[in-house]
């Protein structure tokens, strides 16, 4: 049995809520997370028939990629599947929990799947983020620098890229007055005091500010903490939309396109007029990719994977790359090997079961 809400908490620390869009939902919409569970059932999407496998299966929570909810409900009638599936797992006493366009920003996340399906070498964020870097200054005395940087890094300070442990330091001088009531490490109470002290600097990912805070405030030896905190205009390459890569081998373009309904399962491609090139750089998307069109050309890739591209967007390709559109669910039904990997490394002896329900509302004749 396990808490539902360390089962969340190790899904976020891998994919972070702060990164979904703005229009999502991710998170826990239905349930108590104080309340424990010997089964969870992972999942594309939550519906009907997958709560009912849920029961079934004695499953105490669904963790699903789409959020069954994205909008406020004002009533639960069952006019609606959204309703029903509400109000079965609320009777029942089934959580449900979402993580969705947070999984698709991460690097290791829903587009690095496709990239392992398709072999793809080289790959990075096709459309990376800004303003989810910042960076933290702050100011120690020299003989404690050492360990206050080790126990912000070690909470995952001061990482870019494939590098670790990075900061910068600048030797100066603290100058400060210890008033009536203060309790100084250094120096005497109503007497400036000066101090040769260490501006430490170190960047990191938003999500980990009010850890990298009490870290710091816990392990600086000054009552009185001074650091500041500014938000960088800098792109994370580790989030974002969409990824590009590399096939290890070129290939022509119907042997390629051949793979790829292979290697993704999908019964049909919708994809533009064939150029005549070879393919080698390729950009994908899981769901709905069209909004990186650009960035997909700008980059060069020789096509486009994704899902649900409308009629006249196929148009903007301009017979400057391939687009091909796989499907919706096609590009993100892998996303259940994420959960379970992430989730089976953290509570090995928890019983994490992938549903047997095909939830793609999408058929072909």
């Amino acid at each position: 049995m396990e808490f539902i809400k360390d089962i969340i908490k190790a899904i976020e620390e891998f994919a972070p809520k702060s990164y979904q869009e703005n229009y999502d939902n991710s998170g826990l919409i239905v349930g108590d997370p104080s309340k424990k569970t010997s089964k969870a059932l992972i999942t594309l999407d939550c519906t009907e028939e997958v709560v009912d496998e849920a029961i079934n299966l004695k499953c105490g929570l669904i963790i699903a990629h789409h959020p069954i909810v994205f909008s406020g409900l004002k009533s639960f009638t069952g006019k609606n599947y959204i309703e029903r599936v509400i109000i079965k797992a609320i009777k029942h006493d089934i959580a449900i929990y979402a993580a969705h366009t947070n999984l698709d920003n991460m690097q290791m996340g829903v587009n690095q799947k496709i990239a392992e399906k398709l072999n793809l070498v080289d790959c990075k964020i096709l459309a990376p983020v800004s303003g989810k870097l910042k960076k933290l200054y702050t100011y120690v005395p020299k003989a404690h620098i050492e360990n206050v940087r080790k126990a912000l890094n070690d909470a995952g300070a001061g990482k870019i890229g494939n590098y670790s442990d990075c900061s910068f330091s600048t030797l100066g001088e603290g100058k400060f007055k210890a008033n009536e009531g203060a309790n100084p490490f250094v120096g005497t109470k109503n007497k400036i005091h000066t101090e040769p002290e260490i501006k430490l600097e170190v960047i990191f990912e938003a999500h980990l500010e009010q850890k990298l805070i009490s870290i710091l405030k816990e392990t600086h030896p000054y009552e009185e903490v001074a650091f500041e905190i500014i938000t960088l205009d800098n792109k994370n390459p580790e989030i974002g939309a969409g990824m590009i890569g590399k096939l290890s081998k070129p290939l022509d373009e119907e042997p390629f396109l051949k793979m790829l309904k292979k290697k993704m399962q999908t019964k049909c491609i919708r994809h533009t007029e064939l150029l005549g090139k070879k393919i080698e750089r390729i950009a994908f998307c899981g769901g709905s990719g069209s909004f990186l069109l650009k960035d997909a050309i700008a980059q060069q890739a020789d096509v486009f994977i994704t899902g649900d591209f409308k009629y006249h967007q196929f148009f903007d390709s301009e017979k400057k790359l391939i687009i091909a559109d796989i499907g919706h669910y096609e590009s993100e039904q892998f996303t259940n090997e994420i959960f379970y990997d992430v989730l089976s490394k953290k509570f090995p002896k928890f019983a994490i079961l992938n549903t047997k329900v095909n939830t793609n509302p999408v058929h072909y004749y």
